[in-house]
């Protein structure tokens, strides 16, 4: 069957495949294809998007595409950096300048088809350095955006009917944009006059399709972590090739959840896939190779390349070496480690280290999941038959707590403070607020490029609305703050050192049990199906008089993992967080992760 498809162009921006997975959940095939891509690959297609960018299009970066997309005679609509392209090829103006973060209002200046059902402001979601100054002749201004209390942008959303060439400043993909849905569908079904015929089951199938085809005659061995990613990714290739062809391999790499291991293989019984289930305790060796390691990336890529010597290790003494790999990979494990052309590294998964890039150069990798996000997997993993409590599990780095672990030399990070800190004092003021910048750093994401910035401790008895704006503003509106946390604990803030510690069996037994009471905790209250995620993070951050370590949980509501909002916890359940967690030993201080998606990421390393 011929379906009406849509081409995304993904110019490496963080939502690219958050595009094409909002047109095909209306029922439109979408597929994704290269800037450098002949404009003989276009051909076919009922319309095109251009994605955003880390790229800068007032510098001319990343202008060497296939621009003969534009004598096409199909509509064509930009997001963020394909927005300003489209200006600018068309006589308008970019400027470096004009920066947003966060939510704005939309205000729509015409009763456009793009706009259709929606109302007269609408919030949406920047992201950007550069603005549109001006468009060409055959251009309108449909749309102009507020952020804040008084700052305008023009051109917020540009069209021209005559040509049918349209942009959009903001990100209508993430969820954070409203009714980006219904802009998405409005361009898809009013302007290309798509029809909606493709579904999940088509999906399935082709997948399944693609699988026998890459795998032949030969067997795939799958890392199951137990994680929904790879638990789906298992029954998927279990369908395609059958069990019997499918190695499973758990390791335990002593940085699981309290109990984690014996749950996971638990659960892969029950699924019928035990048949070739092989298990692995590799704490020592793992615990081993991270003796003496403080900085985020160098962990993670240690912990990647020993999950792949254990794995390779295994399969020779199982002779099974000459294997395909398997694995669980989802978009954003893909985008955010820099796995396409022109996306950058946020952050290094275990599953994108050298020597997996290496095998899938080589074909030896099969990753049947990654042009999805976590809510169509689970979705995907509906079809296949898998139990919900399985589907709902919370989802779960492949590093696992050693990301969750962060480790310091001891050196008090203070680069910038002279200006930083009168500045966060002062907006946290406003919002009767005490504010600290600690002397340490987090990654987190700012229009596609990674940020590596400071976070600010906040305290204070304030609403959540009001402790929201306050970290809207101070994320916004000061340079080297990605993040902000609020305390907890004791009032009595003395100090905020950074001490010297590292990846210790000690440690991760401490956060094991603060883990495991912040979960317990969710359950016990109902909210477990309600926060997407919970990482439970130990820093070794001294806050108080008395020397000890912090914990920082991050409850938060997603969809796709791209975009995320803190989850306010019942004052009942923060009390009991408090009295059990400040009980563990050496922990002195409590905080929660107040931040949204960007600017920081949903973990710490």
């Amino acid at each position: 069957m011929q379906h009406d498809t849509i081409a995304v162009i993904d110019f490496g921006g963080q939502y690219a495949h958050l595009i094409a997975t909002k047109i095909r959940r209306r029922g439109v095939r979408a597929e994704i294809r290269q800037p450098e891509d002949p404009v003989e690959a276009f051909e076919g297609y009922r319309g095109i998007i251009i994605s955003g960018s880390p790229s800068l299009a007032s510098r001319g970066e990343d202008s060497q595409y296939t621009k003969a997309i534009y004598d096409l005679e199909v509509p064509i609509l930009g997001f963020c950096f394909g927005h300003q392209e489209i200006a600018q090829h068309y006589g308008g103006q970019i400027e470096h300048g004009g920066r947003e973060w966060g939510k704005a209002d939309l205000h729509i200046e015409s009763g456009h088809p793009l706009f259709r059902g929606l109302e007269p402001v609408e919030p949406v979601w920047m992201s950007h350095y550069d603005s549109v100054v001006s468009v060409g002749s055959d251009f309108e201004e449909i749309g102009h955006t507020i952020t804040g209390e008084a700052s305008e942008h023009r051109f917020a959303a540009i069209g021209s009917d005559s040509l049918r060439r349209y942009g959009f400043q903001f990100h209508p993909e993430v969820d954070d944009t409203v009714h980006g849905d219904e802009m998405i569908a409005n361009f898809v079904f009013e302007i290309c006059d798509c029809a909606a015929s493709w579904s999940m089951e088509q999906f399935l199938d082709e997948q399944i399709e693609r699988v026998r085809e890459q795998v032949g005659e030969q067997s795939v061995f799958l890392l199951a972590s137990g994680g929904v990613d790879s638990t789906v990714a298992a029954v998927l290739l279990g369908q395609a090739i059958g069990p019997g062809r499918l190695h499973l391999l758990h390791i335990d790499n002593g940085l699981m959840r309290l109990h984690e291991s014996a749950h996971v293989l638990r659960m892969f019984t029950e699924l019928g896939l035990d048949r070739n289930l092989h298990f692995v305790d590799a704490g020592d060796t793992f615990l081993k190779a991270l003796e003496g390691v403080a900085e985020p990336e160098v962990k993670r890529r240690k912990i990647g390349d020993t999950f792949v010597d254990v794995f390779q290790n295994e399969a020779k003494r199982l002779g099974i070496e000459h294997h395909l790999l398997g694995q669980g990979t989802i978009y954003p494990d893909t985008i955010e480690t820099g796995g396409t052309q022109r996306s950058d590294t946020i952050k290094t998964h275990h599953n994108r280290v050298p020597i997996i890039q290496e095998m899938i150069e080589a074909g030896r990798v099969v990753e049947p999941l990654a042009d999805l996000y976590k809510v169509e997997v689970r979705e995907l993993g509906q079809r296949l038959g898998i139990e919900q409590r399985a589907l709902s599990r919370h989802p779960f780095p492949g590093p696992g707590l050693g990301v969750r672990l962060l480790c310091s030399r001891g050196v008090q990070d203070r680069e910038g403070f002279e200006t930083m800190e009168p500045q966060v004092e002062q907006l946290a003021a406003h919002y009767e607020l005490q504010a600290r910048v600690l002397p340490i750093r987090s990654v987190g994401v700012k229009a596609d490029l990674r940020a590596y910035e400071h976070p600010v401790l906040l305290s204070g008895d304030v609403g959540w609305q009001v402790l929201l704006d306050a970290v809207s503003a101070i994320t916004a509106q000061v340079p080297g703050i990605n993040r902000c946390v609020w305390n907890l604990g004791s009032e009595h803030l003395a100090r905020a050192t950074a001490d010297e510690a590292y990846t210790t069996l000690d440690r991760l037994d401490v956060l094991r049990e603060a883990d495991a009471i912040v979960m317990e905790a969710l359950r016990r209250f109902d909210l477990y199906d309600d926060v997407w995620q919970c990482p439970t993070v130990l820093v070794p951050l001294s806050l108080t008089d008395e020397p000890g370590e912090t914990v920082i949980v991050r409850p938060i509501r997603s969809q796709r993992a791209m975009t995320a909002t803190p989850v306010e916890l019942p004052a009942v359940l923060v009390s009991e967080l408090r009295d059990q967690v400040l009980g563990l030993d050496g922990i002195t201080a409590l905080a929660l992760d107040v931040t949204s998606k960007p600017p920081g990421t949903i973990e710490w390393e």
